[in-house]
């Protein structure tokens, strides 16, 4: 036993994986064969809509009712659990982390269309115990991609949607388990809208998988397994309510315009991350299991956006072409600012933002037009499609090890080690009719002059002509590599399940800039210095069980958290500088809950409070005080996330439920944060003081309610669900919070507090969703009719997120920073939103044979 466990520990410390249980010891497990309904999590519901980047957190457990309904339930309001940012969940397959490494988060497009192979998946929550991970305080997940899983047969689906797709087919065959020992898999499904829910949004998208394994013998067995998803969908954008107003629709999208009589989206988005993984699964004898995963994924991304030079922005919704911005409508009893001018303007640009759909959006057929106009001139392109890239390489090698150490106790030892190489360039999409661009910092002309060095955004190549598939702009690499090994104790004794985690790791980063910058010459071509960290943590938990169905949770941890190389540098765009003060993030998790579970009733209650302290965030957005972009990273941040969740499963009788979840949470900065900015047209720093205590987390409900009758009999099911939601805030720009700024506007008393403006907030509210299906046992096989309706009162003001605008109410001078004239467009109460689709359904048909 002894020479065994040494051996096993060797090869753990070469090798990387995580451990894939037999059902028995896996009590996370989720194999269900659900409803369709349980699987479809639509891109839209996703948060894969521009400027909508945090993923909702899809979490389960079969322990914890309220866990196993809130990700589904929730989620045509993009909810988020616990409001974490997806960093803080992380997510498997065959035991290998497919987070990013640069962001931290798992793009769940990544298995879009992989409804059949996502079935099979070990869940852990903050304090559940697992083989594969130490959870984060988001939960875990392990996804199952092993052939020999899958179900026998051929699986066929069709699905007709009015969603962000509006069709899709799948096929899977599985051959099972042979007697050769060899299991294979293969799927291939297809997504498809000319247009989705929204105008304007199309989507496009093949899915394909293939899986293989092989039992060597008694104790190895291999497995291979291959997937990807090109896809290809126009976006949808956020929108003031007077934009909605003027559409008559809470679902106008500015991204899209007419050009000769056809619909053109500018915000396309092309998306594909092949991936390949190999598990080997070695049984050293009855207590030991060794799994080891090696994967790789090369993953493409790009996003089109239209853009502009010397020239008025051409986005249909810009504030200038608003009728608000020449009559003031919010100071209704301030009439000194006002005239009768004033409001003759209001009622012409009125007029002609309704008077017809081509008025509100892009009018692509001018800007053709005024390219070839300054084309004959000799100029360059006034109007243009770029194409923002960020691409990776990702390489990951795992390996845990499971140890039956007695019939009470089992320990697991697993390593990670990754390395990652992140591409990230701008390209030239569209020329959009024009002959000639340059790559020319055009918003630093003015500060200096148009043939200095400053200017030029690659001084290797000054005054580079840019052609369509051209970089320009910025063109850097991020190197992130990462290792960790972690270990995780559990005991079952008595009444007691109990179990401790812990983990250490390190993690190093890089940047690798491919253009020498005229803002930074000596500091932006080559490779940055190499930054390193040292993260690790533990976690303790334990479950009392009372007797008659009552259990007891408590858990505690702290762990500290390298900081992501996605916020670890100030101007990733311009220079190699990292963040001033740049140390890991340090988080405090710890939760109380009581479960009863009986023949009839299933019922959970918990509390949680975590602390997040050093935090770093990083944001890059137009600033209209300085008439430049700004690169923003925000340090020394303290948060809280506390709140009480509760489930309760009724069984009425033989076939009738009747169900209930609710969370009533908050998720707030506790600390006015650091801040170090810079903008487009300086190569200069500034540091001050963000005033952003109590500002909430946004795009998430952080209350939310649901009840819900479930009946079930003789291959009928019908779910009928009310479900109401509530605070729902919208991210705030960091510029109008600087204490500088704060005080420079008179925002500050005689005793130094200050006028912190409000925090926006989209409106909550309630819908009702349904779901009815009948399952058919044929001659051969078996038919699958599953229909849901999500949002049957058809309520169009439901916000799901959102954010407010970065332009002030006033304007600036430019030279002395003073605030001049105050704006009648009053941005501060026109911030971006998103709204839940209204009334929506998909049909689902599934044969089994």
């Amino acid at each position: 036993m002894q020479k065994k466990l040494i051996t096993a520990l060797i090869a753990t410390c070469f090798v990387a994986a995580t451990n894939a249980q037999t059902k028995d010891q896996n009590p996370n497990k989720t194999t269900t064969d659900q409803d369709e309904s349980a699987f479809t999590f639509t891109e839209a519901q996703l948060g894969e809509d521009d400027e909508m980047n945090q993923n909702v957190t899809i979490i389960n457990s079969n322990n914890n009712f309220y866990a196993n309904n809130v990700g589904y339930l929730f989620s045509p309001v993009r909810f988020r659990y616990r409001a974490y940012n997806q960093k803080y969940n992380d997510i498997y397959i065959n035991g290998a982390l497919m987070n990013n490494a640069e962001t931290g988060q798992f793009n769940y497009s990544m298995i879009g269309g992989l409804n059949n192979q996502t079935r099979d998946m070990e869940n852990a929550l903050p304090f559940e115990s697992n083989d594969f991970s130490v959870p984060g305080i988001g939960g875990s997940d392990n996804y199952n991609f092993r052939a020999s899983n899958m179900p026998a047969g051929n699986r066929v689906t069709i699905s007709g949607a009015n969603r962000t797709y509006t069709l899709r087919a799948m096929y899977t065959y599985s051959t099972g388990l042979m007697k050769d020992g060899w299991a294979f898999t293969g799927s291939v499904s297809y997504r498809w809208a000319n247009r989705g829910y929204v105008k304007g949004t199309f989507y496009n998208s093949l899915s394909y998988f293939f899986g293989a394994e092989k039992i060597i013998n008694n104790q190895h067995r291999i497995s291979f397994a291959t997937w990807g998803n090109p896809t290809e969908r126009g976006m949808q954008g956020g929108a003031t309510d007077e934009n909605y107003w003027l559409a008559n629709s809470n679902y106008y999208n500015p991204y899209w315009g007419y050009q000769n009589g056809k619909i053109r989206n500018s915000r396309v988005v092309n998306d594909f991350a092949p991936t390949a993984l190999f598990t080997w699964d070695w049984k050293i004898n009855k207590s030991m299991k060794l799994t080891t995963t090696l994967s790789g994924k090369y993953a493409a991304y790009s996003s089109t956006k239209l853009n502009y030079s010397n020239s008025e922005n051409p986005q249909p919704d810009y504030w200038k072409n608003m009728p608000s911005s020449f009559y003031d409508v919010w100071n209704v009893n301030d009439v000194s600012n006002r005239t009768t001018q004033d409001l003759a303007d209001w009622n012409t640009a009125y007029n002609y933002m309704t008077a017809s759909e081509y008025n509100r959006q892009i009018q692509w057929d001018k800007l053709y037009y005024a390219n070839s106009q300054i084309s004959k001139l000799g100029g360059d392109a006034m109007y243009y499609i770029q194409a923002k890239h960020n691409n990776q390489l990702a390489i990951n090698l795992s390996s845990s090890l499971r140890v039956n150490l007695d019939k009470f106790s089992v320990c697991n030892i697993g390593v990670n080690l990754s390395t990652n190489k992140g591409f990230h360039y701008l390209t030239m999409s569209d020329l959009l009719g024009a002959t000639t661009f340059h790559n020319i910092n055009t918003y630093a002309i003015g500060t200096y002059p148009s043939n200095s060095d400053q200017v030029q955004y690659d001084l290797n190549n000054p005054n580079g002509v840019v052609k369509e598939g051209d970089k320009f702009g910025y063109n850097y690499n991020m190197l992130v590599d990462k290792a960790g090994a972690w270990m995780g104790y559990t005991i079952d004794k008595g009444r007691f399940h109990t179990f401790i985690n812990g983990k250490i790791g390190g993690t190093s980063m890089q940047r690798d800039g491919k253009m020498r910058n005229g803002l930074a010459a000596n500091n932006s071509y080559g490779k940055s210095g190499t930054a390193h960290f040292l993260d690790g943590g533990g976690k303790i938990g334990t479950n009392i069980n009372l007797g008659r169905g009552n259990t007891i949770l408590v858990g505690a941890g702290y762990e500290w958290r390298a900081p992501l190389a996605s916020t670890a540098f100030s101007s990733p765009e311009v220079n190699n500088d990292f963040v001033k003060n740049l140390v890991c993030e340090k988080v405090f998790s710890s939760e109380i809950g009581y479960a009863l579970e009986t023949t009839w009733l299933h019922a959970n209650i918990n509390g949680y409070y975590n602390h997040i302290q050093d935090g770093t965030e990083w944001q890059n957005f137009y600033f209209d005080d300085i008439n430049s972009f700004s690169y923003v990273s925000m340090t020394n941040i303290k948060k809280a996330y506390y709140g009480i969740e509760a489930g309760l499963n009724f069984k009425v009788s033989s076939v009738l439920n009747i169900k209930a979840i609710a969370t009533m949470s908050d998720a707030k900065y506790i600390n006015n944060s650091d801040v170090t900015y810079m903008n487009s047209t300086k190569g200069t720093y500034t540091n001050d003081i963000v005033m952003n205590k109590n500002m909430r987390e946004s795009g998430t409900p952080l209350s939310a309610y649901s009840l819900g009758i479930s009946y079930h009999k003789a291959g009928w099911y019908l779910d009928l669900n009310g479900n109401y939601y509530d605070r729902i805030y919208l991210s705030y720009p960091p510029c109008f919070l600087y204490q500088k700024s704060l005080i420079t506007m008179g925002r500050v008393d005689n005793e130094g507090n200050f006028n912190v403006p409000d925090q926006s907030k989209g409106n909550g509210g309630f819908m009702l969703d349904a779901s009815i299906g009948k399952s058919i046992n044929l001659k051969k096989g078996s038919l699958a009719i599953n229909l849901t309706l999500d949002n049957l009162l058809n309520n169009t003001k439901i916000c799901t997120g959102g954010y407010e605008q970065s332009r002030s109410d006033y304007t600036v001078n430019s030279t002395t920073g003073a605030y001049n004239n105050e704006r009648a467009y009053k941005f501060s109460q026109n911030p971006k939103k998103f709204y839940a689709l209204g009334f929506n359904g998909m049909l689902n048909i599934s044969y089994k044979f």
